[in-house]
């Protein structure tokens, strides 16, 4: 730790909405931590060089800013305000930490109030406030849709397609035309359909299955079609610069802001119901045991025969002799061989051992001014989980035929836990003494098992937890190793094109390989592949070439992250707007993560997850158990863990902040009541030793307290003539109305 003092590094700064910042180092030690003085002359997001200058009582190092060496250009979202004759904006991301000022004719037509966009004039210093000017009006903060219009810009989502691309859209036909249908297998017969969600309005994939032969025994023939974009989408043409740049739609409650225009999203690429449409087709024979047999890839036109909904695939196979099913009466058998075969490939699923947590999504359902009118639970049905195989089944075959081939390409790589989270995970485990735990080269099968076998327990939902946070995030890359939640040696994404830039690349290897090619990703060539001897090893990519795929796959997995942080910021501000008109009310809740500084909560029935700081947790002290994931009071041994159940009153919203905390609102005499049934349930009879020795204890309190009083009462009441026997009388009497209590 001494040998790093005084060293320089270099990072992006993170502002803190109190005032001070950390420097996130780019060799990823650990961050350091910026005063509040050294944050006056930066703001959140400039990169910079600084030094490291000391260390706190628990080694945590503290940084000097030596030299600002980036400064973002993206302009900064906020309000602005008039106050004292003097113009301002206070920014929406309040990790900026200090207000801007901006000159009286650097306004705009932009009156106070609004929400503007601020472009810097003049940087902060340790002795002035930043100066900018406003560069776009977006309107006022209750307008609807505003909270979209403030993420998209404070992520730095791109929200506008080019003029260019524009164009070139417009040039693209309605309909597919007689020269796109040459050298594609014709499956316009083949009865496919697409299933989606209700509000779907792109369909990048449609389904099919009848009974085959495999060898001599029974199997399935699933077809897997997909939105063949890369025949519309050139590699260097405006539509791909803008897809790339974008590398996927970003999904909003009520709005999508999509990687592709309307035209090519929702029209020609969309595998709408009876139009004929072009689609790359993974073809496969699959096995009574859920083995993929064989499969073949080759372009195609296709038309599908009907759009599905989940909810109706899931009537359907629920009851084959329904209203739904009588509707589509001609497709039943089609959707019946689809879930036979889905059965199959979850057996594979499971002996493979990949992870299957059942988790509960939520949807916000808006009014037409973009309220939240409720938020309700997504409900995952057999018809989700059926085309989730299907999908899981063509994506492995998708890396297979690359992996076999040696082309570089992008894969979905899902590593295991780092060795610190699986440590942490193992003394979890231990701490519960379930006797299960993970092993040093931990198997996705592991996790599985845990998972199987503690799905009963009352603190299931913890456990899961724990499992989910020990794994890695999932992310795309050049290099193969695997995907370790679903248990697959290779893994990529092949099924999304129209919504995600890698399934558009892994879409254009794929058609190079089957006409004998490589595609080169850095000029967007498709050039003859090598001569290679018989039972040689093609050539590896040349080092820029390798990198290339690297940075892209860098650039998706950014943008995929960019993606997730803009929808969950305003899903976040949509909830506090929400609960604004619930402060005060009171909620039953379940404990949804616990830290060192408090319990998150989420409210029954409204899905909203809130904070009960520490210090509302009641008057003592509490100490937060890292192994255990549990806060214990350390004088009534109360203990709190996720899954635990509380009731909360809504105390306060921070829409700035996204913020929403709660109280607790259960008493102290309850608290006890619980914590004593809970111990005689645990404990039992050595807790009964115990109980025996207080009612001891107490009688014998009783005793010497009677002796007392016996100087002192003159009044003539009557007194017990055995103290002992009432003490012990009184203790039972306690420890009864504990238990009716609980």
């Amino acid at each position: 730790m001494g040998a790093e003092l005084m060293s320089e590094v270099e990072g992006t700064v993170q502002g803190h909405r109190d005032g001070h910042g950390f420097l996130v180092r780019d060799d990823r030690q650990p961050d350091l931590y910026l005063s509040p003085q050294e944050m006056r002359a930066v703001l959140h997001r400039d990169r910079v060089k600084a030094r490291i200058i000391r260390y706190d009582r628990k080694g945590r190092p503290e940084g000097r800013i030596l030299e600002i060496l980036e400064r973002k250009k993206a302009p900064i979202i906020g309000r602005l305000l008039h106050e004292s004759g003097i113009w301002l904006v206070a920014p929406e991301d309040k990790r900026y930490g200090q207000d801007i000022m901006v000159p009286k004719n650097a306004i705009a037509n932009a009156t106070a109030g609004q929400v503007v966009a601020i472009e810097l004039t003049e940087p902060p210093s340790l002795y002035s406030q930043p100066m900018g000017r406003v560069t776009e009006v977006l309107g006022e903060i209750d307008d609807p849709g505003m909270e979209i219009e403030i993420a998209v810009r404070k992520y730095e989502v791109p929200h506008r397609f080019s003029p260019e691309t524009l164009a070139q859209a417009a040039t693209l036909p309605d309909k597919i035309r007689p020269a796109d249908r040459k050298h594609r297998i014709d499956l316009t017969d083949v009865p496919l359909v697409t299933i989606d969600g209700e509000d779907a309005r792109d369909f990048d994939d449609a389904v099919y299955c009848e009974p085959a032969k495999v060898g001599r025994a029974k199997g399935w023939r699933l077809v897997v079609a997909i939105a063949d974009v890369s025949h519309y989408v050139k590699p260097g043409e405006p539509l791909d610069d803008d897809a790339y740049e974008r590398a996927t739609s970003v999904y909003f409650p009520r709005r999508v802001i999509p990687m592709l225009p309307e035209k090519l999203s929702n029209g020609l690429c969309s595998l709408n119901p009876n139009e004929d449409r072009l689609a790359m087709v993974c073809d496969m024979l699959i096995t009574a045991t859920g083995e993929i047999h064989a499969y073949q890839f080759y372009p195609a036109v296709i038309c599908s025969h009907a759009r599905f909904t989940y909810t109706e695939v899931a009537a359907i196979l629920a009851n084959t002799r329904g209203p739904e099913a009588a509707r589509r009466n001609d497709l039943v058998p089609d959707l019946l061989n689809l879930n036979e075969v889905y059965r199959a490939l979850l057996k594979e699923r499971a002996k493979r051992g990949a992870v299957d947590f059942e988790t509960t999504e939520t949807q916000i359902v808006c009014d037409e001014n973009g309220r939240i009118e409720k938020i309700v639970p997504r409900t995952r049905t057999e018809a989700h989980k059926l085309i989730e195989e299907a999908m899981l089944a063509a994506n492995v075959c998708s890396a297979d035929f690359i992996a076999l081939a040696e082309h570089p390409s992008l894969y979905r790589v899902h590593e295991g836990p780092t060795p610190e989270k699986k440590t942490l995970l193992q003394n979890y485990l231990k701490s519960l003494a379930i006797g299960l735990s993970v092993s040093d080269d931990p198997k996705p099968g592991e996790y599985q098992a845990i998972a199987a076998a503690t799905k009963d327990r009352p603190d299931a939902l913890q456990i899961h937890t724990m499992l989910l946070r020990s794994m890695q995030q999932a992310i795309y890359t050049g290099t193969n190793a695997g995907h370790f939640g679903l248990a697959y040696d290779a893994y990529t994404h092949f099924t999304s094109p129209i919504r995600r830039y890698p399934d558009l690349l892994v879409h254009r290897v794929i058609k190079a390989l089957l006409h004998g090619k490589r595609y080169h990703l850095s000029s967007g060539a498709i050039e003859d592949a090598p001569k290679v001897r018989k039972g040689a090893k093609p050539p590896k990519p040349a080092g820029t070439e390798a990198e290339t795929w690297e940075a892209a796959g860098a650039h998706c997995s950014a943008n995929e992250r960019r993606a997730d942080e803009a929808s969950r910021d305003v899903e976040a501000w949509l909830k506090c707007r929400y609960m604004r008109e619930h402060l005060g009310e009171e909620y039953g809740g379940t404990v949804s993560a616990v830290t060192n500084f408090g319990l998150f909560v989420q409210l029954d029935g409204l899905y909203v997850e809130g904070l009960v700081h520490i210090t509302e947790l009641g008057g003592e002290y509490y100490r937060f158990d890292e192994v255990k994931q549990e806060l214990r009071g350390e004088r009534t041994g109360v203990r709190y863990v996720v899954g635990a159940r509380v009731r909360v009153q809504v105390s306060r919203v921070d829409l700035d902040g996204r913020k929403i905390d709660f109280r607790m609102v259960r008493d102290g005499e309850e608290d006890a009541a619980l914590i004593r049934a809970r111990r005689d349930r645990l404990v039992g009879k050595a807790n009964g030793a115990v109980a025996e020795l207080t009612a001891v204890k107490e009688a014998d309190r009783a005793v010497k307290a009677s002796t007392k009083s016996r100087g002192r009462n003159s009044s003539g009441t009557a007194k017990s003539a055995h103290p002992v026997r009432a003490a012990k009388a009184s203790a039972r009497k306690t420890s009864a109305k504990a238990v009716r209590r609980r």
